[in-house]
């Protein structure tokens, strides 16, 4: 059985304490791995050496920094496939989808590796008679981050190159459900030239976490994950007097007017709520059919999703793999079972799905709600699986209302012909991420990531600009050099003359 341990200080170490978890492949329902769980005392003993580091790290130019970047970049490029086969074999999605993940989150490598520029202060001459003033940009200290199973490598990344490149150091939790991709990434990092011990992985659990949220030397917190986990990192960093962005869950429409090209709408709906098993904080769980859209919608939906293939992820003809454990499996069939008591019509139904070689895998087919109302659990609740639910509304109004109306403000698209629509859509919409004709609106890196409502917490989105803002601290210098006439004390504000 292989044990994944924790990377700190520049080289793989146990830690102290003996607690592991099981790691599966999804595929097949077997446990492959084991991941040592880190105690406070392990947790505190990486701050440390990250504390030290940051001591030299945070000297280096920013130019130094983008080059270890540049290098990082080109050490994922290389090495794509194996971080791709390791999302695979922990995570269950398909090796396409993977491989796109890992993408994303190396344009975020691409835009840190610009950072002398991206940090660039401002200057104002001759702000007052022979004074002048500017602002710079100064890194944190220790920050971290703690990630989500559903993206083992690019929300982590997400985080990590933007903080690194900006002179911090940083503490990444990885979920304990797929750790391995995190240790490959800090492996690469460490071959790029990063010095040992500014870029370290903690794996754990709750314990690891709440030591996260204590340990005075942490100055700024990251996470992605459900809602009441992101509530509870908000309010335990702001009392432990720490930055923090937390992003939560969300409930993402998808809205198909009347007048939209129906093929392209039913299109981006199959692979924004069925790709990677709809575990993705931007998937389209709700179709909002409006007008007389519905009957059509419904009946190309239900065939697509009828002929959906499912398997494993190394499987270069599977559209859709496995969930992620047996008990994330057994919560999502609840709620399709949930949903049927509910009075929810359910028109394909994937609970039954079984794969020949694979009996033991985590599989559960598309499902398809129709008829579904916003008093249902199934509408108002993350269901994080391969559920889609199609809400039939009059008019666009009522389906504006019905979005805005939702504790979640994550993401949403509305397809259209009418550009009249589309940009009151992208105007009145309460939702921090909108697509016109574009199913799953995930911004590029240089843009910033981030829900509103209940899907975010704290005013900070995730990388483009955001990130650079979050991850530096902002200092003012404002100069006289004196012509040699020193000048008298004086006791009132000061004001520029």
């Amino acid at each position: 059985m292989k044990l994944i341990e924790h990377f700190v200080g520049g080289k793989k170490t146990p830690g102290k304490s003996d607690k592991k978890s099981k790691v599966f492949n999804p595929a097949t329902g077997e446990q492959e791995k084991e991941v040592k769980i880190a105690s406070k005392e392990d947790l505190d003993q990486a701050v440390m050496v990250a504390q030290k580091a940051f001591e030299e790290w945070s000297l280096k130019p920013a130019l130094v920094r983008a080059r270890v970047m540049f290098k990082f970049k080109e050490l994922i490029e290389k090495n794509s496939d194996e971080l791709t086969k390791l999302i695979v074999s922990e995570h269950g999605k398909v090796y396409e989808d993977a491989k796109g993940s890992l993408t994303r989150g190396l344009e975020v490598v691409e835009f840190a590796c610009g950072i002398p520029h991206l940090i660039k202060g401002e200057f104002s001459e001759n702000v007052g008679t022979s004074v002048d003033s500017w602002s710079i940009r100064q890194p944190l200290g220790v920050v971290a981050g703690i990630t989500p199973f559903n993206f083992p490598a690019m929300v982590p990344m997400w985080m990590f190159p933007i903080a690194i490149a900006c002179g911090n150091t940083f503490i990444l939790k990885p979920s304990e459900k797929d750790p391995s991709c995190a240790i490959k990434l800090a492996e690469l990092l460490k071959e790029a030239g990063l010095p040992d011990g500014v870029f370290n992985v903690v794996n754990g659990d709750k314990e690891a976490v709440d030591a996260i949220l204590t340990n005075k030397d942490i100055k700024a917190v990251s996470f992605v994950g459900s809602t009441p986990i992101a509530k509870y990192i908000y309010e335990n960093s702001a009392k432990n007097e720490k930055r923090v962005q937390a992003l939560g869950g969300a409930k993402n429409h998808l809205v198909v007017m009347p007048d939209c090209d129906l093929e392209s709408a039913v299109n981006g709906l199959m692979g924004a709520a069925y790709g990677s098993a709809g575990e993705r904080c931007m998937a389209q769980s709700v179709a909002v059919a409006v007008g007389d859209i519905g009957d059509e919608l419904v009946s190309r939906l239900s065939k697509k999703a009828e002929a959906l293939k499912v398997g494993p992820g190394m499987d270069k003809s599977s559209e859709m793999g496995p969930l992620v454990t047996k008990e994330h499996l057994e919560k999502v069939k609840g709620y399709v079972d949930l949903g049927v008591n509910e009075g929810a019509k359910l028109i394909v139904d994937g609970r039954n799905l079984k794969l020949q070689g694979y009996e033991n895998g985590f599989y559960i087919g598309g499902c398809l709600f129709d008829h579904v109302k916003k008093e249902m659990r199934i509408y108002n609740e993350e269901i994080f699986g391969p559920v889609l639910s199609v809400v039939r509304v009059k008019n666009f109004e009522e389906a504006a209302k019905l979005i805005n109306d939702h504790e979640y403000g994550n993401g949403v698209s509305i397809y259209t012909r009418d550009g009249d629509a589309g940009r009151t859509f992208a105007s009145k919409i309460q939702v921090g991420m909108v697509g016109i004709n574009v199913p799953i609106p995930v911004p590029m890196a240089f843009h910033s990531f981030g829900g509103w409502k209940r899907s975010l917490f704290g005013d900070s989105g995730m990388h483009g600009m955001e990130g650079i803002k979050f991850y530096t601290k902002l200092k003012t210098v404002t100069s006289r050099w004196p012509s040699g006439v020193r000048s008298n004390a004086e006791f009132v504000m000061p004001t520029m003359k």
